[in-house]
C-alpha cells in the first residue's frame, strides 16, 4: 500500500505516518501477492496498478476480490475459499479464516470474503493473519494445517474496544493467539503507518511489551520489527 491516503481516489481517509520502508522502485521481482480484503488500508488499487504494470504478478485473494482486483490492470487473479489451496501459485498458499469484514463503500458490506494465508518459505511455513479479532480461529488453524514457524500477527487498531474488538485483536489477544497457534515464532504487525483507531501509535508496542511479560513469553519469541527491518528464524524447521 504505497498511497499517502487509505481511503477513495487517494483523497479522504486517514493518511499515512510513516514512509513506506521500501520505496516502490526498489522492490525486488514479485511473482505473486496475497491480498487478504479489500480495506482501503491493505487493497490500493494505485498500488496495484504500479505492480500490475512492472511485474504481471499473480494475486492470490479471497472470492469476490477478483473484479476489483482486475480493474487495476491484475491480470491473474485467483479467488479462493476459506481453507482452499491455490492451484496457480509457484507454491501451495492456503486461504485461513479470519474474524473481520469487508467493504469498499456504503452498500457492499461483506460482499466479499477477507481471510489471512499459510504457506512455505523453504522449509519453514509462514502464517499471515491479515486483520481479524480474536476466536477460536486460531485452534483451528493449528489443528487443520499444522506446525507454524513463524506468525505474523496484528497488534494495531484496537481502540475502543467496545466497537474494535469483533474485528481487530488487541495484543494481549494477539499474544493468546500465539500461544493458541502453538507457533515457534511471532511478530506483531498492522500498526504504526496510519492513525486508524484511537490508541496512540506506538501504544500497540507498550501493550505488546506488557502483555508478553504477564504471559510469561519471551521477547525473541513475539517481538516487532522497526520498519525496514528484517530478521532471520533460527529454530529448525516444523517437522
Amino acid at each position: 500500500m504505497y498511497s499517502e491516503r487509505a481511503g477513495p481516489f487517494n483523497i479522504v481517509g486517514p493518511r499515512r505516518v510513516r514512509r513506506p520502508a521500501v520505496e516502490l522502485e526498489a522492490l525486488p521481482p514479485i511473482s505473486t501477492v496475497l491480498l487478504s480484503h479489500n480495506h482501503y488500508d491493505h487493497c490500493d488499487l494505485a498500488t496495484l496498478r504500479k505492480l500490475a504494470s512492472r511485474f504481471d504478478p499473480l494475486v492470490v485473494t479471497p472470492l469476490g476480490n477478483g473484479a476489483l482486483v482486475r480493474s487495476a490492470g491484475i491480470r491473474r487473479v485467483e479467488e479462493l475459499d476459506w481453507w482452499q489451496t491455490s492451484a496457480q501459485a509457484p507454491m501451495p498458499i492456503t486461504l485461513t479464516p479470519a474474524q473481520h469484514f469487508s467493504a469498499r463503500g456504503p452498500f457492499d458490506r461483506n460482499r466479499a470474503l477477507w481471510g489471512g494465508f499459510l504457506f512455505p518459505a523453504g522449509e519453514r511455513r509462514i502464517y499471515f493473519a491479515g486483520d481479524t479479532g480474536y476466536g477460536g480461529l486460531f485452534h483451528e488453524i493449528r489443528r487443520r494445517l499444522g506446525a507454524i514457524d513463524l506468525a505474523l500477527l496484528p497488534v494495531g487498531a484496537y481502540e475502543p474496544r467496545w466497537f474494535m474488538q469483533p474485528i481487530h485483536m488487541n495484543p494481549a489477544e494477539a499474544v493468546q493467539a500465539h500461544f493458541d497457534l502453538e507457533v515457534a515464532t511471532s511478530v506483531g504487525m498492522h500498526f504504526g503507518t496510519f492513525q486508524l483507531t484511537t490508541e496512540g501509535l506506538d501504544e500497540p508496542l507498550h501493550a505488546l511489551d506488557e502483555a508478553c511479560d504477564a504471559a510469561g513469553v519471551a521477547r525473541s519469541k513475539f517481538r516487532t520489527l522497526e520498519f525496514g527491518e528484517s530478521m532471520r528464524v533460527e529454530h529448525p524447521p516444523s517437522a
